[in-house]
């Protein structure tokens, strides 16, 4: 099993419905890939370290959200990277394998 840490922050402009539909939609992704999210961390809204220009917007703060992943394959984890590429509800992703 390999173990990931995905950190990605949410667009602040959407309602706190849709913030959680973002976060489950991603979790959603994951699982459907055979990946296991073991833990789901949400941190708030945080001030972000620089702004940050996505599309027409510019952010000064964004939603963030930590996921713990185990997953015998990368399948979900490549799925999700695209997925937060192209999608204007997110600002920002991170992902980490981390070491055993």
């Amino acid at each position: 099993m390999r173990n990931y840490e995905i950190m990605f922050i949410v667009k602040p402009t959407l309602a706190e419905a849709e913030i959680t539909k973002v976060s489950d939609n991603f979790k959603a992704t994951l699982e459907a890939k055979g990946s296991k999210v073991t833990s789901v961390d949400a941190w708030g809204q945080r001030a972000l370290a620089y702004d940050i220009k996505k599309g027409s917007e510019v952010f000064k703060s964004g939603y963030y959200f930590v996921f713990q992943i185990e997953a015998s394959n990368d399948e979900g984890v490549k799925e999700f990277d695209r997925l937060a590429g192209i999608s204007s509800d997110i600002v920002r992703h991170l992902i980490i394998r981390k070491e055993d």
